[in-house]
């Protein structure tokens, strides 16, 4: 019974001992160019289809509170939220474990709801 279990630890041993195999480093997405903004303000997604998260780039002229509103198919406010974001792009990630497959649309409004951007996605 003792030589079983040495033999049993022993094997454990050499086992959990071993290398593990190198995995290759993901590379990284760039949203320089997929998140690009050509005009002065915007939105853009980084992916039309979603599954759990999607980063998207907020990019505004000026400083200062926007609200991030995501419609369902009917056009009803699903998510909404307000936050302050800087001139220029703004990389954010928007979360979409929460929301049942179906068509959504995502629009980013200033503190006055002017519209600045919309832009739809497909959660899958």
């Amino acid at each position: 019974m003792k030589k079983v279990l040495l033999v049993l630890f022993g094997a454990l041993l050499i086992v959990g001992c071993r290398k593990s195999p190198i995995i290759p480093p993901i590379e990284p997405i760039n949203p320089n160019q997929q998140l690009k903004i050509e005009a002065a303000s915007g939105l853009k997604l980084q992916s039309v289809f979603v599954t759990s998260e999607v980063a998207i780039n907020v990019k505004l002229e000026t400083a200062g509170n926007v609200t991030i509103k995501i419609f369902d198919i009917a056009n009803r406010v699903v998510s909404k939220e307000t936050m302050y974001a800087n001139s220029g792009d703004n990389i954010l990630k928007v979360y979409t474990n929460a929301f049942p497959p179906s068509a959504y649309r995502i629009g980013l409004y200033d503190v006055n709801g002017k519209m600045i951007g919309i832009t739809d996605f497909n959660k899958l």
